[in-house]
């Protein structure tokens, strides 16, 4: 399912240019949780599925790493239960295990065939990750690095609530979002609609919301029960990411170059932002109140105040940014490109925070 996923979106910016079709078609699968950023150590790991690698890098100690993991590695989590990095390798069906203190690639686990999606639950330590074209989730225990297999459907994105122990697991073509509970592994099943893709969870309200890119809205799952509401956005919405200081949502719309802010509370759209061509990932600093946006065609960022929502400035970011994560300790933007040159890294402008 995640295959056809990049088809029909990839196929979208594929006609923009001929060239962006030579760039897209080098990448196997492209996924929002190829990037990570761990709180706790301050450091930022990136999948480089062309290298089978995972790339560290320590702001701190302005330092990047290179550690080989399986084939094709797609997708990473941060267990913070147990301070490692779990990969998930597309290519050799197998999760790799690095330890977060030594930077190493400590064991090897068996999960199945294409590996896609990962998510850890920090306060269990267990870790949950999707298989293409397969209908099983594989669940790895972090205190043995074991796993085991349950058959919950066919998904493509996780998202973990660690403090209800509920895992949300969706999938792009058929629209169906699971929510899954993670003691007694009870499924209850939500057809949103067609096209489902982009999504993020508010720890601090339980609220999930779901970019629906068909339908030109986002899907606001609340917390104990699958019912919902939707708040229009742009055109083609695919990328969510939330402040949990403010409250408020930020959706990336790839068909239209914008940005549609959602108040969290009210369940309102307040504004929406033009940015760069063909935006396709967004973060957000919670510390200086700043949104970041990748424009994977006009190979740039949109720096956004959070505060008056307003463009501060664009920033180069390498060719085809499409992923990325700030590191709100050291103020940079990480980011990955699909071209030869596998990340960039940026210093936003400094805000009044500084």
């Amino acid at each position: 399912m995640a295959a056809a996923l990049l088809m029909v979106m990839s196929g979208l910016s594929l006609s923009v240019s001929a060239q962006d079709v030579s760039v897209k078609a080098a990448v196997t699968l492209i996924n929002p949780q190829a990037i990570a950023f761990d709180k706790t150590s301050g450091k930022v790991y990136i999948v480089d599925t062309a290298r089978n690698a995972v790339n560290i890098f320590d702001d701190a100690a302005s330092t990047i790493l290179s550690v080989k993991v399986g084939a094709g590695p797609v997708s990473l989590a941060v267990n913070s239960a147990n301070g490692k990095i779990y990969v998930a390798n597309s290519g050799d069906g197998t999760v790799s295990v690095i330890d977060g203190k030594t930077d190493k690639a400590v064991t090897t686990i068996q999960a199945g065939l294409h590996p896609y999606s990962v998510a850890a639950n920090s306060a269990t330590g267990k870790v949950y990750v999707s298989h293409t074209f397969s209908n099983k989730v594989t669940i790895i225990d972090g205190s043995t690095d074991t796993a085991s297999n349950i058959e919950a459907g066919s998904f493509d994105l996780i998202a973990v609530n660690s403090k209800t122990n509920t895992i949300y697991m969706l999938g792009y073509e058929g629209g169906n979002l699971v929510s899954m509970d993670g003691t007694g592994l009870n499924v209850v099943r939500k057809t949103l609609g067609m096209h489902a893709w982009g999504m993020a969870l508010n720890e601090a309200t339980g609220k999930l919301y779901v970019a629906r890119p068909g339908s030109a809205e986002v899907d606001i799952v609340r917390p104990g029960v699958l019912s919902q509401a939707s708040v229009k956005t742009g055109a083609i919405p695919c990328a969510v990411a939330i402040n949990p200081t403010t409250n408020m949502i930020y959706v990336a719309n790839y068909g239209d170059n914008s940005v549609t802010v959602i108040n969290g509370t009210t369940t309102t759209a307040l504004t929406t932002i033009p940015v760069g061509v063909r935006p396709e990932a967004i973060t957000v600093d919670p510390i200086r109140n700043m949104v970041y946006v990748a424009n994977t065609h006009s190979d740039t960022v949109t720096v956004i105040d959070g505060k008056q929502n307003k463009v501060l400035n664009t920033l180069a970011a390498g060719r085809f940014p499409y992923v990325l994560v700030v590191n709100p300790l050291s103020n940079k933007l990480h980011i990955m490109n699909l071209s030869d040159k596998a990340f960039t890294t940026v210093s936003p402008m400094p805000s009044a925070a500084d």
